[in-house]
């Protein structure tokens, strides 16, 4: 009825029709390919230099306050991401999707590679907030995208497939900056140019979606808080799903603490237990990143709701805390992080497809931008909240197990919930015609 709040599962605002756009052929192809691309330009922004930080400190050496300023230069683009994806949103529904992604992915090269040219570390530090601010606007268009090209589960296989593909890239382009680094700290800045290839082939290969808006979508999906029967001037009235959005991101928020524990702090947990040599190290963090994407596989191959699988996917990612926070070896350490990392390779589509089931096409790119400020901000609080963690328990590996029972008992209050919804629905999703 009007103004109530369906539960998550029963009635999310999902549609069964097929997909407006093909889901195969070669212009499908191209398609996903420049959506995982531009995905992944934010985790180019946020790991490329990293190898190179140190050659940066003892260039800016006698720059006042270097040593806290040049780390900044890494972070601030994902801190900028964080506070302006909403913003992101509101211009997205507003401007249209594949505009602002071309006209930010363009800006993206240039402010990208602007320590090419610049001398200052200020400068450099402005020119990455820069970047973050384009980065908020291509990671939400592309997001926004795929729930706009796709639904049901081939939503659900591409929003996986842009987790596996953010995990995958992180690696390969650490590797890639210290290759690059090694011919100077500068060099790696250059790879930010490749944005400049993606900008043409998106004008030529994406798809308007705004169509959809006035037709295909509109009466196809049960829009939040309105009847679908609803006449369309009802419908253009109708409030954003405020109340639903509030609780995906709160626990997207708590998600993004989750899904980030072990790329930050592994090496410290190793280090802990005596584990000093870097290669070792690495080893251990590629072997829980393949985990992810194992763990994103994994979802993209099952054809159910996300909602009633969130339960048990932070019931995993609880018990690998357990087992990294009990570990006295490095093996054990790494067996419970892989446990964990499964997990969270689920836990991220599943978060981001819930949100997706709950936004029309004129909400889309608002709720998206919401739910990206939600994950990264998590992010950037869950070194400090493991750091407060550390202080109060008196070790960081007892941190991690405090972490594990919020996330125990975050993943009981979501099957409680559930079941005095009895909105547990084990149907699989519908099934998009090739």
């Amino acid at each position: 009825m009007p103004g109530s709040v369906p539960s998550p599962s029963a009635t999310p605002v999902d549609d069964p029709a097929p997909s407006p756009v093909a889901v195969s052929g070669r212009a499908h192809l191209l398609r996903v390919s420049l959506l995982m691309a531009g995905s992944c330009l934010p985790i180019l922004g946020a790991v490329l230099i990293a190898p190179v930080l140190p050659k940066m400190q003892d260039h800016f050496a006698s720059v006042p306050g270097a040593k806290a300023l040049v780390p900044l230069a890494l972070t601030v683009p994902a801190l900028a991401l964080a506070l302006l994806a909403p913003f992101a949103g509101v211009i997205v529904d507003r401007l249209g999707r594949k505009r602002l992604l071309i006209v930010a992915t363009v800006l993206y090269a240039m402010f990208g590679t602007a320590p090419l040219w610049l001398d200052s570390l200020g400068g450099i530090i402005a020119a990455r907030a820069l970047v973050g601010v384009t980065e908020a606007a291509i990671m939400t268009c592309c997001t926004t995208l795929i729930g706009d090209y796709y639904s049901g589960h081939q939503r659900m296989k591409y929003l996986a497939l842009q987790t596996m593909c953010a995990s995958a890239s992180a690696t390969v382009f650490f590797v890639l900056g210290g290759a690059a680094g090694s011919a100077g700290w500068r060099v790696p800045f250059w790879v930010y140019a490749v944005s400049l290839v993606l900008a043409p082939l998106m004008v030529a290969a994406l798809p308007d979606p705004a169509a959809r808006a006035a037709g295909a979508e509109g009466p196809a999906e049960v829009l939040a808080e309105v009847p679908a029967e609803a006449p369309a001037e009802v419908q253009a009235r109708r409030a954003f799903p405020w109340r639903q959005m509030a609780g995906i991101c709160a626990l997207t928020f708590f998600g993004a603490m989750v899904f980030y524990t072990v790329p930050v702090e592994m090496s410290y947990l190793l280090d802990d237990l005596g584990v000093e040599n870097s290669g070792v190290i690495g080893l251990a963090t590629a072997i829980a990143s393949a985990a992810t994407v194992s763990g994103a596989v994994t979802f993209a191959r099952l054809r159910r709701s996300p909602d009633p699988m969130l339960a048990a996917v932070l019931a995993v990612c609880a018990v690998g805390f357990g087992v990294m926070s009990l570990a006295d070896s490095a093996p054990l350490l790494v067996i419970g992080a892989v446990v964990n990392c499964v997990g969270t390779g689920m836990l991220l589509p599943a978060l981001l497809t819930s949100a997706m089931s709950r936004l029309a096409f004129e909400d889309r790119g608002r709720g998206t931008g919401l739910w990206m400020a939600a994950f990264f901000g998590g992010e950037f609080v869950c070194p400090l909240v493991l750091l407060a963690g550390e202080s109060v328990v008196g070790g960081l590996a007892g941190a991690v197990g405090v972490l594990g029972l919020a996330a125990a008992l975050v993943a009981a209050g979501l099957l409680a919930a559930h079941r005095r919804a009895g909105a547990v629905d084990p149907r699989p999703l519908p099934e998009q015609p090739a």
